[in-house]
């Protein structure tokens, strides 16, 4: 059957844009000081913020660029060069596009609410994984492929919050 390819194939894509571990390090060292539960509802919320961005993306993604009278092929040159340079980025060993600088991780240090900027956005719902969206909802059959993809997103982003939860655990077993 075509669909289990397809459906893998974006699985891997949104996890390696998405990032899991990559984010729960960063939560890691964003919520050192908050309280456990703080930290879980924070957790809790970047993750519904960024699926909610994910998923205007991937179903509406499209028709915007039509809007913008941008074609799906000339968006795939543009997103095929992002998600070349986020590979190549993490082949060497590099944080990576959706990786915090050091202005943003200032101003997430300051007093407030950090689960839309940095953590839902550009952390979990980065360029990268916005354009993978766009992408691989673009090359969906049918509505069976649609489905299916929009159910890897979920999983990506259950698996990015499981990841924020055991951040701790992580940075442990990581060193």
């Amino acid at each position: 059957m075509h669909a289990a390819p397809s459906i893998l194939s974006s699985f891997v894509t949104l996890f390696v844009m998405i990032g899991p571990v990559e984010t729960a390090v960063v939560f890691a060292s964003l919520t050192a000081g908050v309280h456990r539960g703080d930290r879980r509802s924070l957790a809790l919320c970047s993750v519904m913020i960024a699926g909610l961005v994910l998923l205007l993306f991937a179903i509406g993604g499209a028709f915007v660029l039509s809007l913008l009278d941008i074609s799906l092929p000339a968006f795939r040159v543009a997103g095929g060069l992002l998600l070349f340079l986020q590979a190549l980025t993490l082949t060497f060993s590099s944080p990576g596009l959706s990786s915090l600088n050091e202005g943003e991780k200032q101003d997430a240090e300051r007093p407030g609410d950090i689960a839309v900027f940095p953590l839902a956005f550009p952390l979990i719902a980065g360029p990268g994984s916005l354009a993978a969206a766009v992408l691989v909802m673009g090359r969906t059959a049918g509505w069976i492929e649609a489905a299916g993809f929009i159910a890897m997103i979920l999983v990506c982003l259950l698996l990015t919050f499981g990841a924020m939860r055991a951040a701790e655990r992580l940075i442990a077993l990581l060193g």
